[in-house]
């Protein structure tokens, strides 16, 4: 047999290995021949791996939490009227080789594979031991990531320590006759603390003494858990090898891969330079002082690594206009040969990554190549929306592509840092466009301070590990289970639709962008609605939390009910202030009322920030300390600041009246018998259509369409399958959406067709295009985003997140007509469509869905 043959045969094994293995293994209750984990000890070998000896350790931990016995930890085999649980790598495990040589355990689908384990249950491996459950890894990290697969299964969640996760106390039982494989499907899975002050910081400081081995020991934890690999640490005025000799050595101990972000070659901290640097950042006229700097950097990073590569300007700022690629590919080729001479191995030996990051996409885009061993890191735009991905037809690359993505981030439009704001929603759909135009070598994301970024943070490392398990229709599901990991069973549905809720009200825009602007006072009752929204959100919160027993309530205060809570608050406050301005305007009497009520809500922001401080004996001081009200440019500002209201003298009240929204309200139009049911009619001058609400979709040339639940402002996305379909032509029978209405007018009308903000991301010249037609005219082909590069643009589109496009058409009669959309390029994201006779006036979320049942 071939290479290549065996090759394909063990993957082949594998994938049959992995679908009929036992994914569920632990139980509460006794089945036959199962044993008790309780009854167990615990056996590693002296010899293995230090991340192997701190699994099994943190695994003592778990069971002790879970049982409350705390099981032996031996460290040789004997005969035991007790379950042993063997723990060991494939590389340095003599008693997990002992096994494979006595035939007890077959390693075949897992040796030599990256991070994969296996889990299985061992009748009599040993003469005078009963049962065995064997963790094997075929590395390191693999041991250690089945053994907290065990854990999870037991009951332990990731964030039992950063987010106060109780521990259910209960008997469990390994189930016999176990047997489940697993391994990740993208090699690097990371995250990047950032934009880490003051919040992270502060915390730090107080509760370690600052971001020292202490600190990162709790963190490599809950990467292990959560199944990571990869981080690129604190680095605001920070430093992490310099700050704490000890840190490389926790990083060893735990098996974390370490870099540095985008803008911080050869693995020095940008602050280093600022501690030991000479002269200006400037290659060209520093180049021997900036060799010397990295040299050093390399030589002190002895533990496992990626290695940034290239270069931007001092302090993440971008290059100058007159910095040539020749230049840039010089660097490259210069940090290259430190690399090699450090190591004493070629430069390729060594991972490294080259960030397209803002201006040098365009340097890539420009003809600026890197050797074909360095992985190009590709970027989204700072707001979720990734800015380029490589076409299905490019030769691939040894080193692969990866992505770097954003949950948090400091820059224009506008700093985002406070709370989640990340629909898991939109997050798969982006990651899933990257995983199918394989970008599969590293992802990584911007967590800021970690918290309050729990529950993206735990998705993303999730879909990291296996994107083909989570599907779109999957989402509602991930968000159940997870939230029964956190709370138990009784409520996760109806914890998880309050995840799902939040994060979609705060996704449409960024707390930090909010104002008394930012929804209408005017139109449809924009303002109340969106208030009334997060108000219902916080009775449902604070129902359930109110049944929870009290060793949930830290941990659903931090993950559901605080972020509800102050969101729902500040919504209110912007919602109070529009209302005073109008009452001002128009001289109502509860003007002043309004005022004293906006204060009141300005104040409770901070007094839930306290809260927040004050939860589980104060653990979590500062972990709020974000400003988030008050901006007046990209930056946060050093104080919060209260939104202006006004007082009236009460001699200049002319009336009261709440009932003055600048727009006259008609009656619901009468529609004709025959056409009633689920239709959408004109009202007000306008047919309003969530995307998800089709008559009909027509499916053709392999094209099928999927809606994207909870994706959008106001309802559910929809999306042509597959993302890496060829281009269609619109017309026919080509794949299409129906949506069948009803108008009393006919004549001249717009279409607004609203979209998520995806990006350009091949660099076409017409960028991506879809088309649309009313009842039988010829389909219009439109682009969503060919001019992404115009910032002014870009920045209207991510702060609002929605691209609106709009297409004239002409009626020839009222009655019943068909919109028909079509797909004309993959990764075209429909949120909405709004027909427009000319009542509709400009407002944020667009008018209410006009449908009559």
């Amino acid at each position: 047999m071939t290479k290549v043959k065996k090759t394909i045969l063990l993957a082949f094994l594998f994938c049959i290995y992995c679908l009929s293995s036992n994914a569920q293994f632990v139980s509460e209750k006794k089945g036959q021949n199962d044993f008790s984990i309780a009854d167990a000890v615990i056996y590693v070998d002296l010899n293995d791996d230090a991340v192997v000896q701190k699994a099994a350790l943190l695994l003592q931990q778990d069971i002790e939490m879970v049982t409350g016995k705390k099981p032996t930890l031996i460290n040789t085999i004997t005969a035991r009227n007790q379950p042993v649980i063997i723990i060991g790598s494939v590389e340095k495990s003599s008693t997990i080789q002992q096994l494979v040589k006595i035939k007890k355990l077959n390693i075949s689908t897992i040796k030599n594979k990256w991070e994969a384990y296996q889990v299985q249950t061992i009748k009599k491996p040993f003469e005078g031991i009963e049962n065995a459950l064997v963790i094997a890894g075929s590395d390191r990290r693999g041991t250690a990531f089945g053994v907290f697969e065990l854990s999870k299964q037991m009951g332990v969640s990731p964030w039992y320590w950063w987010a106060d996760v109780p521990v259910k106390k209960h008997t469990l039982y390994v189930k016999s006759n176990t047997l489940f494989t697993d391994a990740p499907k993208v090699k690097y899975r990371g995250i990047f603390i950032n934009d880490e002050a003051p919040a992270l910081s502060n915390w730090s400081r107080e509760k370690f003494g600052g971001f020292n081995n202490k600190f990162y020991s709790k963190v490599f934890e809950l990467m292990l858990r959560l199944k990571s690999n990869y981080i690129w640490p604190a680095m605001w005025g920070n430093a992490f090898y310099d700050d704490d000799s000890l840190n490389i050595k926790i990083a060893e101990e735990y098996g974390i891969v370490i870099g540095t972000s985008h803008h911080e070659p050869l693995m020095r901290a940008h602050d280093e330079w600022k501690r030991y640097g000479k002269g200006n950042w400037n290659y060209d006229s520093n180049a021997v002082r900036l060799k010397e700097f990295w040299r050093a950097g390399m030589q002190r990073a002895t533990n496992e690594k990626i290695v940034s590569v290239g270069m931007r300007g001092d302090g993440d700022e971008p290059m100058s206009r007159e910095t040539a690629t020749t230049l840039l590919e010089r660097i490259v080729k210069d940090q290259r040969e430190i690399i090699a001479d450090v190591t004493g191995k070629p430069a390729a030996a060594t991972p490294q990554l080259w960030a397209l990051y803002k201006e040098v996409q365009d340097y890539y885009d420009k003809g600026m190549r890197v050797p074909d061993d360095v992985t190009l890191l590709l970027c989204d735009d700072n707001w979720g929306n990734i800015r380029k991905l490589p076409k299905l037809d490019e030769k691939p690359r040894k080193g692969g592509y990866g992505i770097y993505y954003h949950f948090d981030y400091v820059g224009g439009p506008r700093n985002y840092k406070w709370l989640n704001t990340n629909p898991i929603a939109r997050v798969w759909e982006q990651m899933h466009l990257a995983w199918e135009y394989k970008a599969r070598q590293i992802w990584i994301v911007n967590v800021g301070d970690i918290k309050p970024m729990e529950f993206p943070i735990s998705f993303f490392l999730d879909y990291a590990w296996n994107p083909e398990k989570i599907g779109a229709g999957d989402l509602q599901k991930y968000t159940e289970q997870w939230s029964a990991a956190q709370f138990g069973n009784q409520f996760a549905k109806e914890i998880a639709d309050i995840i799902s809720k939040y994060t979609k009200y705060n996704g449409r825009r960024k707390p930090e962008l909010l104002d008394a602007q930012t929804y209408s006072i005017a139109n449809y009752n924009e303002a109340q609605t969106v208030t009334d929204d997060y108000n219902d959100l916080l009775v449902r919160a604070e129902k359930i939390n109110a049944a929870l027993p009290a060793r949930y309530k830290d941990a659903f205060f931090q993950l559901v009910l605080h972020p509800v809570k102050a969101c729902a608050n500040l919504q209110q406050l912007y919602t109070t202030v529009a209302l005073n301005r109008r009452a001002i305007f128009y001289k109502q009497a509860n003007a002043n009322t309004l005022a004293d009520k906006a204060k009141q809500l300005y104040k409770n922001d901070s007094l839930i920030s306290a809260e927040y401080h004050t939860i589980a004996n104060g653990k979590w001081n500062h972990m709020m300390d974000q400003t988030h009200i008050g901006y007046t440019n990209w930056q946060q500002p050093e104080r919060q600041k209260m939104p202006a209201v006004q007082y009236i003298p009460t001699d200049s009240v002319l009336k009261e009246n709440n009932e003055i929204t600048g727009r006259s309200k008609t009656a619901q139009p009468l529609v004709p018998a025959n056409l009633r049911g689920n239709i959408f009619y004109e009202k007000d001058g306008y047919v309003s259509i969530e995307a998800n609400h089709f008559t009909k979709a027509v499916n053709n040339n392999g094209i099928t369409w999927k809606v994207l639940p909870d994706h959008g402002r106001t309802g559910a996305a929809v999306i042509a399958y597959p993302v890496t379909a060829d281009a269609q032509q619109p017309g026919a029978n080509a794949p299409h959406l129906q949506y069948e209405w009803y108008s009393y007018d006919s004549g001249a009308m717009q279409l607004q067709a609203y979209f998520s903000p995806t990006l350009n991301f091949h660099n076409t010249v017409t960028g991506l295009q879809y088309a649309v037609s009313v009842d039988d005219e010829k389909p219009q082909i439109v682009s969503i985003n060919k001019d992404d590069n115009n910032a002014r643009i870009w920045e209207r589109w991510v702060a609002n997140n929605i691209i609106i496009k709009t297409t004239p058409h002409t009626l020839l009669k009222p009655g019943k007509h068909t919109v028909k959309y079509w797909m004309v390029n993959p990764g075209v994201v429909l949120q909405k469509m709004v027909l427009d006779f000319g009542g509709v006036k400009p407002s944020y979320l667009g008018p209410p869905e006009t449908k009559i049942n």
